[in-house]
């Protein structure tokens, strides 16, 4: 039956075959149960992980962990922890090696 719409050549997706050779068996596995639990094929989910992985922002080195914590959350609707006593600020600090 022929298409009712006409893509413009330019806008095809082209598709291509890749192969991976020596992937690990554990790593297979996993990637199997994680198709059949989303009733994909195994090719499907290889590539939605693949899609997902190459996806996700580069750690950029130059952030502290406060702010790459914080990046992740905040999309989540944030979290809010509460603060430890702070027992003891200000006075000196002694190890154990020391009281002795």
């Amino acid at each position: 039956m022929p298409s009712l719409i006409k893509v413009p050549p330019m806008m095809e997706a082209k598709m291509s075959s890749t192969t991976i050779r020596d992937i690990d068996e554990q790593l297979k596995a996993r990637l199997r149960g994680e198709a059949a639990q989303h009733g994909r094929s195994l090719g499907v989910e290889a590539r939605d992980s693949l899609r997902a992985a190459l996806s996700t922002e580069s750690i950029d080195l130059q952030r502290n962990l406060a702010e790459s914590i914080r990046s992740r959350i905040e999309p989540l609707g944030g979290i809010d922890l509460e603060l430890p006593p702070r027992d003891g600020f200000g006075k000196e600090w002694t190890s154990a090696h020391d009281r002795s």
